[in-house]
């Protein structure tokens, strides 16, 4: 049996998810942008960008006494879907 702290909390679990595909699809406009800049598909991926980013965002996490391990996991999760997302829709011109 579940208690209704645990349902009132996966309620706002819920809401709060749907504030995160809000902010996916604002996300992925942005890529859409970079994409459509790009001139070849090796502009795809920049392993600089990439570990400049997770390295920041494990700083910021520490600062947010966030654990950071989920945050790293998190966003190479997120940038290995938009990279395959790139290539799925990236046209060469």
């Amino acid at each position: 049996m579940i208690n209704n702290k645990i349902i009132q909390v996966r309620k706002k679990l819920d809401r709060l998810d749907n504030k995160f595909l809000d902010l996916i699809k604002k996300r992925t406009k942005l890529v859409n942008l970079i994409v459509k800049n790009k001139k070849y598909k090796k502009e795809i991926v920049d392993k600089k960008r990439i570990k400049k980013i997770i390295n920041i965002i494990r700083k910021k996490s520490i600062k947010k006494n966030i654990d950071p391990i989920i945050t790293k996991t998190i966003w190479i999760n997120m940038i290995r879907a938009y990279i395959k997302y790139e290539y799925r829709v990236f046209k060469k011109k």
